[in-house]
């Protein structure tokens, strides 16, 4: 009964520290990813860091459990006293390297601002499943279904209901003082275990019964597959912020329904379902785009990813030792698999393969286990198997209908390829970011000279840069993809462009026409648009020209209060903004509407519709302006959304408020 009521206190504790594990997570990446262009290579690069501290905790954890009961108290109160220099939470941005690799700067960053209390919660549930196993409890592994079940509640709460409700000032407030509540109950634990005698230690490092090698391998393959399809569903069919929750939530489903007492895994119904969502990820791979969109890619890839997981956390928790037996040392091989996986996805991936081959090669790994253990098949079979395996997906990535691949790049911020596309007078080079089109240019020379995509002469910039003709325009001009609005550059125009990925700067001038076909003198600005407009001198500009959203992420930072007075100290008296706001899965003329009326603009909408022939797609931009603009008037239409949204600013934001 002692036993039993003891274990409240454990659950309570390990409960409130998992919800401020992954609470932290989407918190503080968040408040630094104006300084990282706000791509999904943030997200990617920080559950990277949050994965390998993750292991480091429990390495800790597996450590201290080795030492006499009461050396461990000391220790682990001690840390926790030391994390404590590290409150309130905040993102230290003073502390950032100076570096031109993104994601050597948020490791360290991330490392800074939430290294300590992010390694600390990280010990507490394989620590405290450890003392609760070792004082005789005989279902421990309950506390890590429990563990994971607090860790799926915070993930879903704070897009939910924190972040449309509170400002990132009182979040991280709210978070640090939740965080010394922690910190007194993990104090209580620590305590009370000293004072009693374990009903037996933990055996030796490796024991005989031990399968290491098969938890870390089942561990990488799993973290591998919601890294992947995270970011899958983020570069490939919607790259928005916040939808590598999505399959985070899914991957930490599959530990609670595996580690729950009785268990939800089964083999034999496995056997049926693993081979159908293989397949089902593998068409949708092949033929991307071709079968329907994001309500099909978004439930084919979610219930491919929870067979998958379910599959290799439902094995591990069928070798696992027991209780007793080396629960912090199972834990450190299942953290070793997920940082591995980590490693593999946000670090390896992107400097080696010039495409998205992570999720094929997940996917082949899942085969492969379960070849083995669910059917049996000797090594031999499923060496052969491997290859033909990875011949199949690589064959299926560089399938293209009526394309002719001319580049294929990828970096930090994503993939980039320029394809040759048609024949004859209709032949043009396309820009793509994963599948959204990002610029296109015809070849023939008659022709290499009209905008085209979203910046045709009906479209809001292209009527804004035509109702001013005066000599001697300044453009200022965030994000440059092919360059194109070079192309209503007149003789002593400044066109100066602002990107923060140095393959489209590359790109734009090597592989397409529109900055050296100019009539203006052309500027590249390398860096994040807003911080490198903040360097200038204000009152320099007659146009901005803000085009950092037509592939559908959000730069939130750019969109904020502070970011649009600061466009406007950069223009000229009369100036004009001029805002992109094409987007297939959010609505931002509430959000641009609502930030014209909070700053006291005159605000216009312009849409234009698509023209195939002359390679105009559909598009929609917001102009602002200080006066009203009467030339501009007539190509307006009213507002289409009736959604009223609070305005934006630094330290608030909220993309589920803006969902179509």
């Amino acid at each position: 009964m002692k036993l039993e009521r003891e274990s409240v206190v454990y659950a309570v504790t390990i409960t409130g520290s998992s919800a401020l594990l992954f609470l932290v997570q989407p918190m503080i990446t968040k408040s630094i990813l104006p300084r990282f262009g706000g791509t999904a290579g943030v997200w990617v690069t920080a559950m990277l860091f949050f994965q390998v501290a993750l292991l480091i905790g429990y390495l800790y954890a597996w450590w201290v459990t080795r030492l006499p009961r009461r050396m461990q108290t000391v220790i682990h109160l001690g840390l926790a006293a030391l994390t404590l220099l590290a409150l309130p939470l905040r993102a230290r941005f003073e502390l950032a390297p100076a570096t031109a690799n993104p994601a050597f700067a948020i490791l360290w960053l991330l490392t800074a601002s939430a290294g300590l209390p992010y390694f600390l919660l990280s010990t507490t549930s394989p620590l405290l499943q450890s003392w609760y196993a070792a004082r005789g409890a005989r279902f421990p592994y309950r506390l890590f279904a429990i563990s994971n079940a607090a860790s799926l509640a915070a993930l879903f709460a704070y897009p939910v209901l924190l972040e449309p409700l509170l400002s990132g000032a009182q979040q991280t407030r709210g978070w640090s003082a939740a965080y010394v509540g922690v910190l007194v109950l993990v104090a209580l634990s620590a305590i009370r275990t000293a004072a009693t005698r374990p009903a037996e230690e933990a055996d030796d490092f490796l024991g005989p019964n031990r399968r290491p090698l098969l938890w870390v391998a089942l561990a990488a393959c799993a973290s591998t597959l919601w890294l992947a399809v995270a970011n899958h569903l983020s570069q490939e069919v919607a790259p928005i912020p916040f939808l590598w929750v999505l399959p985070l939530g899914i991957y930490l489903l599959s530990f609670i329904l595996c580690f729950e007492g009785s268990g939800w895994y089964r083999p034999a119904l496995f056997r049926w379902l693993l081979p159908a969502a293989w397949i089902a990820v593998c068409l949708r791979i092949t033929l991307q785009g071709s079968l329907g969109g994001l309500e099909w890619e978004i439930p084919t890839f979610s219930a491919a990813l929870l067979i998958c997981c379910m599959f290799c956390h439902g094995e591990l928790a069928d070798s696992k030792p027991e209780p007793r037996k080396g629960v912090a040392y199972f834990y450190l091989m299942v953290a070793l698999g997920g940082a591995l996986g980590g490693v593999f996805v946000g670090l390896v991936a992107p400097n080696v393969f010039s495409a998205y081959l992570e999720l094929p090669i997940g996917i082949t790994a899942c085969v492969l286990l379960a070849l083995a253990l669910l059917f049996g098949f000797p090594a031999k079979r499923l060496l052969r198997l491997t290859l033909f395996a990875v011949l199949a997906f690589v064959l299926a990535l560089r399938y293209r209908s009526g394309d002719t691949d001319v580049l294929r790049i990828r970096n930090f911020y994503g993939t980039l390829e320029v394809r040759d596309r048609n024949v004859g007078d209709s032949a043009a080079r396309a820009l793509y970011s994963g599948v959204t089109l990002h610029g296109l240019q015809f070849l023939d020379p008659g022709r290499s000279r009209l905008a085209t995509v979203y910046f045709s002469l009906e479209s809001g910039a292209g009527r804004a840069l035509d109702s001013r003709r005066q000599p001697g325009r300044r453009v200022a001009i965030i994000g440059l993809g092919a360059g194109t609005l070079a192309a209503y550059g007149r003789h002593g125009d400044l066109f100066r462009f602002y990107d923060i990925n140095p393959d489209v700067i590359e790109v734009a001038q090597h592989d397409f026409r529109f900055l050296s076909e100019s009539e203006a003198q052309t500027d590249i600005v390398l860096g994040d648009g807003r911080l490198s407009l903040e360097r200038e001198p204000p009152r320099n500009f007659d146009f901005v020209i803000l085009d950092a959203f037509s592939d559908d992420t959000i730069p939130i930072h750019l969109l904020t209060r502070e970011a649009l007075e600061s466009y406007f100290r950069h223009l000229r008296d009369g100036g004009i903004i001029a805002i992109h706001i094409t987007n297939r899965y959010l609505d931002l003329e509430p959000v641009v509407t609502a930030q014209a009326t909070a700053l006291g603009k005159q605000i216009l909408l312009i849409a234009n519709a698509a023209d195939p022939v002359r390679g105009v797609s559909d598009a929609d931009w917001a102009i602002l302006s200080d006066n009203p603009l009467p030339e501009l008037a007539k190509y307006a239409h009213a507002p289409v959304s009736r959604r009223i949204l609070r305005p934006w600013t630094d330290d608030f934001s909220n993309l589920f408020g803006a969902l179509r």
